[in-house]
């Protein structure tokens, strides 16, 4: 019997194991598919041709392709995005998992939210694939990831250098050179990028980002190390959210920023490595990693509310270095003569952020300081996994992992200085059952957890006043998740899987408008059902459609209301690609997510946001090509995303209760010559 293993996570079995192989796997267009190779219904891989042939906005659009997923944005363009997932609007990645070439990209107490995951340092043309799996249910998985992880790999090598340029609408453009090289003995990838926008908006966003990855790596499949060397930065000037009445009242437009001096600036530097090596009856491998990033940010959600006489802009500000590893290990044998997979793994990190810190500013310069600490947060996760073939059509994946953090804030306010430590054990199993008649069947539970920001734990009064008594919170919050699914290829040429799945959170996540960040608010439920479908009816031809349902609610009885704001209910996606009709190729992408509450009582509702992307493309030689993409082609005046909280506009007398929105982008037309040598 062969063992049959995850299709695509880090952790996953070699090819190359002597009588320990996983079936084999059918590319259906630009997915990677097939009954028997992974272990829940909601568990995939995205290869790198189908991150190539999408049309995205934004480098983190790439995710997209993970069914259910949408990104968004509600400032500027080198902020972090915002994902929604599984009935969560989990603002800049408060439940989601996000990985890129082995280092972790949610940050901790983060200066502008908890688990914040920037993915702007991405270049897509350098990724090699996405794994990505949904739900508590994952030992390896711990932060961050009730409601799902995303492993974003980069290649070792390119099959051809890459020259790229882009240039659009509103002042877009982008260049990009990128190979990879034979180095003494391996192979040294190297990916430059720069991009430059103003964007749609009445007050410029003067965006510009440079972006360089240089990757040195050796071995093969069995035996193989890299390292790699990251750099990135950005600046931009920002227009946040807007408040209805303002635009109602004809005193800005939808693209128009009460505040026009909102910005920010961004980098990023690491330095990892990864290594892996096959021996008899085994697999090792590590990653570790060093980073260093900074994030500056002005915002004003609230304009005048607060000081009716300077405004109510601050700064974010945060200066941080992670320092982490990964070692793991998996055994491959036999227990009780049964085919055994057996493995176990150690996460180490550690944020060291000096300051993390919240100014009270006017135009960009700072009137008062709020709050300014020094935070150390270390965890330590341990897990262990076991796979059990306990006959052909039936195996078992037992879990368990141990996290342990420790924060220690030293704050400018001292009563609010401390250190705190709190651990959690989250246990995990799965039941997979098959395949018959190309069919899959899975039962999946599990706990999970999301950290709080470290200076939550150590509070003692708020820092607005120094005054007012302030309730610690929970440094651990426990989630429970569970699944039923089934995965078929009994129709020709269609991949579907069908999952039905329910999560708990002991304490949710809530994005705050007129604090500019996330704060732990009151247990919640969530029920949904997930579908999705690839059919390649010609080789030129694939089609995907996905829908998400779900039904999010809190569970305490409070009387302003159980409706979770921000929470969605319905996501669908239709996609249709053309891999190669003669010299063209192109893709037509729409993406719709329903209404959310925007409060508690359900009483104020956002719309729908319709989005259709299209991309046509010819190939010109074998080396050139050049391609149209065509962003919101029916220029649709929907938001990506909406708030309901109070705000104060210059000359009026008192706070108002009002919608704020971000609109999506208008219809925009960008165009890209690349050549490939």
């Amino acid at each position: 019997m062969s063992l049959v293993c995850s299709a695509g996570f880090p952790d996953t079995v070699n090819a190359a194991e002597a009588d320990l192989t996983a079936p084999e796997v059918e590319v259906l267009g630009t997915y990677e598919t097939g009954v028997g190779t992974s272990d829940s219904a909601s568990e995939g891989r995205v290869t790198a041709r189908r991150v190539e042939t999408r049309p995205a906005l934004r480098p983190g659009e790439v995710l997209e392709y993970i069914p259910g997923v949408i990104i968004s944005q509600h400032s500027g363009d080198g902020k972090a995005n915002q994902y929604y997932l599984r009935g969560f609007n989990l603002d800049h990645g408060t439940d989601i998992s996000i990985n890129v070439a082995g280092m972790p990209v949610n940050m901790p107490t983060h200066a502008h939210g908890q688990g914040y995951a920037d993915l702007n340092f991405l270049i897509p043309e350098l990724v090699s694939g996405i794994d990505y799996r949904k739900g508590p249910y994952y030992a390896e998985v711990g932060d961050f990831s009730a409601a799902g992880a995303a492993y974003i790999e980069y290649a070792n090598s390119l099959p051809y250098t890459i020259g790229s340029v882009t240039l659009g609408e509103h002042d877009y453009k982008r260049g990009l050179l990128a190979g990879s090289p034979s180095l003494a003995g391996g192979t040294l990838l190297y990916g430059i990028e720069m991009v430059g926008q103003n964007g749609p908006w009445d007050n410029p966003e003067k965006f510009g980002k440079i972006n360089t990855v240089l990757r040195y790596s050796r071995g093969d499949k069995a035996d193989g190390f890299n390292v790699t060397g990251m750099a990135y930065s950005a600046h931009w000037d920002s227009t946040d959210q807007i408040p209805q009445r303002a635009v109602n009242s004809g005193l800005i437009d939808r693209f128009g920023a009460i505040d026009p001096t909102d910005g920010g600036a961004s980098s990023r530097y690491s330095l990892s490595y990864e290594q892996h090596h096959d021996f008899g009856g085994g697999r090792a491998m590590i990653d570790a990693y060093a980073i260093r990033s900074n994030l500056t940010l002005y915002s004003n959600f609230t304009f005048f509310l607060d000081d009716p006489v300077n405004g109510d802009q601050f700064e974010q500000h945060e200066s941080r270095t992670v320092l982490g590893m990964h070692p793991r290990v998996e055994f491959y044998n036999k227990l009780a003569g049964l085919d055994n997979i057996f493995k176990v793994g150690l996460q180490v990190r550690r944020d060291d952020i000096d300051p993390v810190a919240l100014y009270h500013t006017v135009a960009q310069a700072i009137i008062g300081t709020t709050r300014e600490d020094t935070v150390t947060e270390t965890s330590v996760g341990v897990y262990v996994e076991d796979t059990l073939h306990v006959t052909e059509k039936f195996r078992t994946i037992v879990g368990v992992r141990g996290d342990q953090y420790n924060f220690d804030v030293n704050s400018n306010i001292p009563q609010n200085s401390g250190k705190a430590d709190a651990s959690i054990v989250s246990p995990k199993l799965s039941l997979i059952f098959g395949p018959w008649a190309k069919t899959e069947y899975f039962i999946n539970y599990g706990y999970g957890f999301h950290s709080n920001d470290a200076r939550g734990t150590t509070i003692t009064v708020d820092p607005s006043d120094g005054v007012t008594p302030a309730q610690k919170v929970d440094p651990l919050v426990r989630s429970k998740g569970a699944e039923v699914g089934v995965r078929t290829e009994v129709i020709p040429h269609v991949e579907s899987s069908l999952a039905l799945w329910q999560l708990r959170l002991d304490s949710e996540l809530l994005f705050t408008g007129d604090a500019g960040t996330t704060e732990p608010s009151r247990p919640s439920k969530r029920t949904g059902v997930e579908w999705t479908n690839h059919y390649k009816p010609y080789s030129w031809l694939l089609v995907d459609f996905d829908f998400s349902a779900s039904k999010a609610r809190f569970t305490d009885t409070d009387p302003v209301g159980n409706f979770i704001p921000g929470s969605l209910d319905k996501v669908l996606s239709l996609g249709l690609t053309v891999d190669s009709i003669g010299p063209w190729f192109g893709m037509l992408q729409y993406r719709y997510f329903g209404p959310r509450p925007l409060i508690e009582d359900d009483s104020v509702r956002s719309q729908s946001t319709q989005i259709t992307n299209l991309r046509v493309g010819y190939k010109i030689d074998p080396k050139w090509r050049v391609h149209m993409d065509v962003y919101n082609l029916f220029d649709r005046k929907d938001s990506d995303v909406d708030y309901f909280y109070a705000s104060q506009l210059k000359g009026e007398a008192a706070p108002v209760d009002d919608i704020h929105f971000h609109p999506v982008e208008p219809r925009t037309l960008r165009f890209t010559l690349t050549g490939y040598f």
